[in-house]
């Protein structure tokens, strides 16, 4: 008998066929199942639950102790989650994040009570690493959709719902409408994203009066971005919309340019906002001296530093204050009294002015902690020679409030609303 024209492959190489086969559906870290293990298992079955354990404080964990222990944290994590978490089968998804499936289809009481039980069975989960005890923080979440498919992506929405809450878990419901959020947030970000392309974003301009005198002394620079349509969206949503998707810059250069450019013919101070963001990145900095060196209205600036921003690099941000007043800028810290807010901004800054946080001003009529809190702001800056602007003066008691208590600059709808011209206003 002759086998020559059959196609026999050997042993040894059909093992290794199989072996690499099977590692593709093994996480290499964990020796758990992987991702595509998860997929292929569930691919003719709808009668089962599936629950997502996602690390909240992995990158934190990673950044303070390096990537050799971060890898040792998850092995160390999937092997006590193989040998406690019983009831499931647990998988390995990504870099911190585990999933476990139940072999049955669960709805929605159930499956709370059991992601209750989960989260305080492994509530002060400890990795130990020589003499360190590493803490796992972590979310859960899970679906009680009517069937199964797109379970990953419903999934992965109740997760990010969970996070973005700040809730040990969430699980997905058919009726909260997810889909619909996420599909209005994809086309306002593509409306968002061509108007930035199209460079329609414009300054609105708001007045600053003197509080003793009434008069007009500055405007502030407010951006506003205008869609295909012509209608106006609020920065409120833009703004964050613009850093998650990496065109903020754009933004602050655009009114940057466009406000200089309208103050050289208008001869006003003027007030521009800026992040943390924005004064921290070298390139952003080298735009903004750029811009002062060669401007004639450079003396006519205050740059509003967002206050609601945690300073992380102070010696950034000192550099970036000192360079801006050698043009004769000038510096504010923006919503002083809210965010991150404590005086000793004020002494490491050595800003020119303060502007009083807007929820603080406007509910000084009606609620005393805010009046006592905005008179300590006033009585403090006094004493360190800085001016003080209220903002959010929206009636004629605020603006009474305001000059009774030595406040030297108001702002608001009360005031002048903003619009896209300016002019001198006297406010009466």
């Amino acid at each position: 008998m002759e086998f020559n024209n059959l196609n026999v492959i050997p042993i040894s190489e059909n093992k290794n066929r199989n072996r690499l086969f099977s590692r593709y559906f093994i996480d290499h870290l964990t020796n758990l199942p992987n991702i595509y293990q998860l997929r292929n298992d569930l691919e003719d079955n709808e009668e089962y639950s599936l629950i997502v354990f996602n690390i909240d404080n992995f990158q934190t964990i990673n950044n303070f102790y390096g990537h050799m222990v971060g890898d040792y944290v998850i092995e160390e994590l999937g092997q006590y989650l193989k040998n406690n978490i019983k009831d499931y089968k647990v998988y390995r998804l990504s870099a911190d994040e585990f999933a476990f499936v139940i072999e049955k289809k669960m709805f929605f009481y159930n499956l709370k009570e059991h992601l209750e039980s989960l989260y305080d069975s492994l509530t002060d989960l400890i990795i130990k690493y020589k003499e360190n005890n590493i803490y796992i923080d972590f979310t859960l979440a899970s679906s009680a959709s009517k069937d199964n498919s797109n379970i990953f992506s419903k999934v992965s929405m109740a997760l990010k719902y969970a996070k973005d809450t700040s809730s040990t878990f969430w699980i997905y419901e058919d009726s909260m409408n997810f889909e619909k959020n996420y599909e209005e947030n994809l086309q306002l970000s593509d409306r968002i994203r061509e108007a930035i392309s199209s460079l329609r974003i414009i300054p609105y301009y708001q007045a600053i009066v003197d509080a003793k005198t009434s008069k007009v002394v500055k405007y502030e620079c407010l951006a506003r971005l205008i869609d295909e349509d012509g209608k106006r969206i609020s920065p409120l949503v833009f703004i964050p919309i613009t850093k998650k998707m990496k065109t903020y810059s754009t933004v602050t250069k655009t009114i940057i340019e466009k406000s200089f450019e309208h103050f050289e013919c208008f001869n006003c101070e003027f007030t521009i906002n800026l992040s943390i963001e924005d004064i921290v990145k070298k390139e952003m900095f080298e735009f903004i001296m750029n811009t002062l060196d060669k401007s004639s209205v450079s003396d006519k600036v205050t740059f509003e530093i967002l206050e609601s921003d945690a300073i992380e690099d102070f010696v950034k941000v000192e550099r970036f204050i000192n360079e801006a007043r050698r043009y004769g800028a000038k510096i504010a810290i923006d919503d002083f009294g809210s965010g991150y807010s404590n005086f000793s901004y004020l002494t490491k800054l050595k800003a020119d002015y303060i502007k009083i946080d807007g929820s603080l001003v406007k509910h000084m009529d009606t609620d005393k902690n805010s009046l006592i809190v905005v008179e300590t702001i006033v009585e403090f800056s006094k004493k360190l020679g800085v001016k003080t602007i209220a903002e959010y003066v929206h009636s004629n008691i605020i603006m009474n409030k305001v000059k009774e208590l030595g406040i030297d600059y108001a702002q608001g709808y009360y005031i002048d609303e903003p619009s896209l011209f300016t002019s001198y206003k006297i406010f009466k």
